[in-house]
């Protein structure tokens, strides 16, 4: 297994779905529709058998917990070359985008971020929360109350909630999980007319100093492809690209449900 599919099963560790099961090395995943990460099959690895017959246990997995088919795979990996001779498609109508960029960058440990209940009111400060707060889901999920699917995929396993306070707003949000060494940053959101005052740099600090205590010594993240201003925020803060994966879907009635 190359550096670019360990990456991956960090990232998987780090995103838990509602419910799991395994091809060989594949992961199945499923959590309601929430995200593609948690509702694919991450084909890294040997699966154990022929392909075509590893594709048609995702497809038999996905009907069973009614979610489409889909297989998420490391651009130019011998397994998405396979998942494409087999005749699956890239999943171009992914709502956020197929193609997914991954970066990785230095564990910010800046000084802006504390370890607590409650946040800094001066702008560029935050503070990481041992639990999520109602503000915090409302950035992260556009609503104060999760659905069930919502709360396991963001608060399963070792997370801390990254929360920016604005004259007593929560002004910015960010979900942290460290799995292994990795410290995995994911949905950071930042109000519209709270942008462009470092909040963003001031939640990736609060929580590389947060991992730091963790044993985490490196960040990665997933962005879309084409989300170009977040790219650009990472790159400022000195992330690279590591490696890019696609969703991959089967072509109309090659994935029937064999259950009817």
């Amino acid at each position: 297994m190359d550096a670019f599919e360990e990456l991956e099963l960090r990232c998987a560790d780090a995103w838990p779905a509602v419910t799991a099961d395994k091809i060989g090395d594949w992961r199945l995943r499923a959590a309601g529709g929430f995200t593609g990460r948690a509702n694919s099959a991450l084909a890294v690895g040997d699966p154990g058998m022929p392909i075509a017959t590893a594709l048609r246990e995702v497809c038999d997995f996905a009907h069973a917990h009614g979610i489409p088919p889909v297989v998420h795979a490391v651009v130019g990996s011998a397994n998405e070359r396979a998942i494409e001779a087999a005749g699956w498609v890239p999943n171009t109508g992914h709502v956020t985008g197929h193609r997914v960029s991954v970066l990785t960058g230095p564990l910010s440990t800046g000084t802006e971020g504390t370890e607590g209940t409650g946040g800094a009111g001066a702008a560029g400060a935050a503070a990481v929360l041992a639990s999520p707060s109602a503000g915090w889901w409302e950035l992260t999920v556009g609503r104060r109350e999760p659905t069930a699917a919502e709360r396991h995929v963001l608060t399963t396993g070792e997370v801390g909630y990254g929360v920016a306070e604005v004259t007593g707003v929560t002004a910015g949000a960010v979900r942290a999980a460290v799995a292994g060494d990795v410290l995995h940053i994911a949905r950071l959101e930042v109000r519209p007319g709270h942008r462009r005052r470092g909040l963003g740099s001031a939640l990736m600090a609060a929580c590389g100093a947060w991992a730091a205590r963790r044993g985490a010594r490196r960040t990665v993240l997933q962005v879309a492809a084409g989300n170009h201003a977040a790219l650009a925020l990472y790159r400022r803060l000195g992330f690279t690209g590591h490696h890019e994966y696609r969703y991959w879907v089967p072509r109309p009635q090659a994935c029937e449900d064999r259950s009817l």
